[in-house]
């Protein structure tokens, strides 16, 4: 007999953030990440998505008292009934447990029916309670090292979930850029012609001049996506800098770099240091005084790949060649940092521009994928997978 527990307590919390410490032990792919950070997550304090809508975690636990799996669930009301849901949509996401369908049943019926007593429709997963480049997809191809941010899981998982009724929604590519390769030559000379065009500049972010670049940030940031979905939501000042203070440990001011015609601000690119390649490192996910040390000296010795997590150029200067100079820069500083290797995830399979201009790369390679899965509640509904007729407009990571 299995039992399900809502976590809403300090010991059922501590068994939420434990059981994939167990259950991936000997896995060397496997990253464990901060405790702080997942439960910053569930923090109406700190995630602002508690605004527009609520969040639940449960554990499973089996006959003998052991927790065997754990699920999460979530919904924002400003992205469940957007343009592209045709019903009201919610979220799980943190997904973890044993190989057994039964088990994982118990879990994903568990959130049908929360989401479904909050006016949910259809649940996505495993997703996360925010925003798309962290904790997002199921691996399902590439199970290798995974980028900070990118989720690792086993296996198995693609067929609880496809047992139990999802199906893909679409799947996220991610690329590995070897920068001891050299780029075609023709591609760098072009970058660097419009890098030297008196009515541009390209410059990286300052922490002295923050709120100068993050309002640039929002600025780029919701002209490209309102481009690129229709049912956009603009994001606010507010909510950056939120998400800024938060990431502010995990930042390199030389792999963030802002594209602008005069003073106008046109076009970024983020990237963060790997810091998977440090948590390794770390026992247990927690920031006691041992790891804190630990902390301060990898992060500058021993990282030698960083990931792309966004980047975007506004509309009108799409066919400027923009995006060459910033991936130049961006390049540039990553070589200067000693990273070898520039993960490029992700790319939705929909948008077919960029996923094109990777796989031309010499020095590029397909490297794993990520699925976007969708259930909807009422079984007799037609199911349709993403395509955004949009994607083409775009020359970003989404």
């Amino acid at each position: 007999m299995m039992t399900l527990i809502e976590v809403n307590n300090k010991k059922t919390r501590r068994q939420f953030l434990d059981l994939p410490k167990g259950l991936y032990r000997g896995d060397s792919n496997w990253t464990c990440l901060l405790d702080a950070e997942i439960e910053g997550i569930f923090d109406p304090q700190k995630n602002n998505n508690f605004k527009h809508g609520d969040a639940c975690r449960w554990i499973l636990r089996d006959q003998n008292n052991q927790t065997i799996g754990r699920i999460a669930a979530f919904y924002d009301r400003r992205k469940a009934n957007s343009g592209s849901n045709k019903q009201a949509t919610g979220g799980i996401g943190f997904f973890e447990c044993i190989n057994n369908q039964e088990a994982a049943n118990q879990l994903f019926d568990v959130t049908k029916a929360w989401l479904a007593s909050k006016g949910m429709e259809a649940m996505d997963g495993p997703i996360n309670f925010g925003e798309n480049y962290v904790h997002w997809g199921l691996l399902i191809e590439g199970f290798m090292h995974q980028a900070y941010g990118m989720p690792y899981n086993f296996p198995y998982y693609l067929t609880l979930f496809e047992n139990y009724g999802f199906q893909t929604y679409f799947n996220q590519n991610s690329y590995h850029v070897d920068l001891t390769k050299p780029f075609p030559e023709r591609q760098e000379k072009f970058a660097r012609f419009v890098m030297r065009k008196p009515n541009y500049r390209f410059e990286y972010f300052r922490f002295t001049d923050y709120q100068k670049y993050l309002a640039d940030l929002v600025q780029i940031y919701n002209e490209v996506w309102s481009d690129f979905h229709e049912d956009y939501t603009p994001l606010t000042y507010e909510e950056f800098e939120h998400v800024f203070n938060d990431a502010k440990a995990l930042l390199n001011e030389k792999l963030i770099v802002f594209a602008y015609e005069e003073d106008r601000p046109i076009g970024m690119v983020i990237a963060f240091p790997d810091f998977n390649q440090v948590f390794k490192k770390l026992k247990n996910g927690k920031l006691n005084l041992i790891n804190k040390l630990k902390l301060l000296y990898y992060r500058k010795r021993g990282i030698t790949r960083a990931r792309q997590l966004v980047s975007g150029v506004i509309p009108e200067y799409q066919k400027s060649g923009i995006i060459g100079p910033l991936f130049l820069k961006l390049t540039d500083a990553c070589k200067a940092l000693g990273i070898t290797e520039l993960e490029m995830s992700w790319v939705g399979d929909y948008n077919e521009t960029v996923n094109k201009i990777y796989q031309l790369m010499d020095n590029a390679t397909h490297a794993k994928t990520h699925a976007t899965l969708r259930y909807l509640f009422d079984r007799n509904k037609p199911f349709e997978r993403f395509t955004n007729q949009g994607a083409e407009k775009s020359q970003r990571n989404s």
